[in-house]
């Protein structure tokens, strides 16, 4: 098999403000992974335009998602941090991934039909093709884990189907069998105002989410507005089931607190959610309120944010190059 490291691969779409399921779902997790895998963190601008973008909104939303991940904490100097255009060899491996994957397989990818909805024939071709481009940002720097919450798991086994087929078909062991790290409380943070819908830069409701560039006195205001039910709160984890705002706000909770659901569950027994959610919003504040000053601090100064995505993209291509001219070459394209 070919010689890699335990390398990570993951992204963010630069569609919109980063939000606290953003953070709690992703990013704070890279941060410890830094220091145990080799690391590659990448915003997905390719990906972003498979619905269209301005083009102004675009540039800035690529370098808030560069802010925030800095913000958070991921370091230039232990991880690659870059924006998925400066490295051709993502689109380029895409397309032969195009020839790999199946219709089949593409047709049973459930968050096309989500996005796309009754207007399917209205999306465009990238919409429905993206989970090879999302193989492709995997696969070719040969990571060996990604990241993902319960909505990315489809995309993930596509992933491997992919690599499973190029290595049958070619009759190599060339691509690996890449795991995924799945995290506890949080990785899948609900709306604020729904407890059954996932927190989303799409929501209408600017109250139904956390955004990384809000405020301290926002984030306040949005966890003391957030729905809850007239029920105290349990002392188990059996206690919220059918309470989906209660058990979205103590999952935020645990997480933000880096402690088990259970035990806050346990400190918080029979009390009510203005004691909770009071406590609720210190604590988001206290963790938040530093990430997105910090995030305005960077944004306004877009040439050292560029100097790393640059620099990024340069490393990137380093490893991604070489990997996309082993492909060449197992795929039979002649470079005299």
């Amino acid at each position: 098999m070919t010689d890699f490291k335990q390398r990570i691969f993951s992204g963010v779409q630069p569609s919109g403000n980063l939000t606290l399921g953003n953070y709690l779902g992703a990013i704070k997790n890279w941060v410890g992974l830094q220091n145990t895998y080799e690391t590659i963190f990448c915003v997905v601008d390719l990906h972003a335009i498979t619905t269209w973008q301005d083009p102004d909104v675009l540039r800035n939303a690529t370098r808030e998602v560069a802010a925030g991940m800095l913000a958070s904490g991921i370091d230039p100097k232990k991880s690659i941090i870059f924006n998925q255009s400066q490295v051709p060899a993502h689109a380029e491996l895409a397309w032969i991934f195009n020839c790999v994957a199946r219709m089949g397989w593409l047709n049973r990818m459930t968050q096309f039909k989500e996005k796309a909805g009754k207007h399917k024939e209205r999306a465009s071709v990238g919409l429905y093709v993206y989970p090879d481009l999302m193989a492709a940002d995997i696969l070719v720097y040969l990571a060996t884990h990604v990241p993902v919450g319960a909505d990315q798991k489809q995309h993930l086994e596509l992933t491997r189907d992919i690599a499973q087929k190029f290595n049958s078909d070619y009759g190599v062991d060339f691509f690996p069998e890449v795991e995924p790290l799945i995290f506890g409380a949080a990785t899948r943070v609900m709306s604020l105002r729904d407890g059954n819908a996932k927190m989303s830069k799409s929501d209408p409701s600017e109250n139904s989410r956390i955004n990384l560039t809000d405020d301290r006195d926002l984030i306040a205001k949005k966890i003391r507005k957030a729905r809850t039910d007239s029920e105290p709160l349990p002392g188990t984890l059996d206690g919220l089931e059918g309470r989906a705002e209660a058990k979205n706000l103590i999952n935020i909770f645990a997480a933000l607190s880096d402690r088990d659901a259970a035990d806050v569950c346990l400190e918080y027994e029979g009390k009510g959610f203005a004691d909770f959610k009071r406590d609720l919003a210190d604590l988001s504040v206290s963790v938040l309120g530093p990430i997105t000053e910090e995030m305005n601090r960077l944004m306004d100064d877009t040439s050292y944010l560029d100097g790393v995505l640059r620099q990024g993209a340069e490393n990137a291509d380093a490893i991604a190059s070489p990997i996309l001219k082993n492909v060449h070459e197992i795929v039979g394209f002649l470079r005299p």
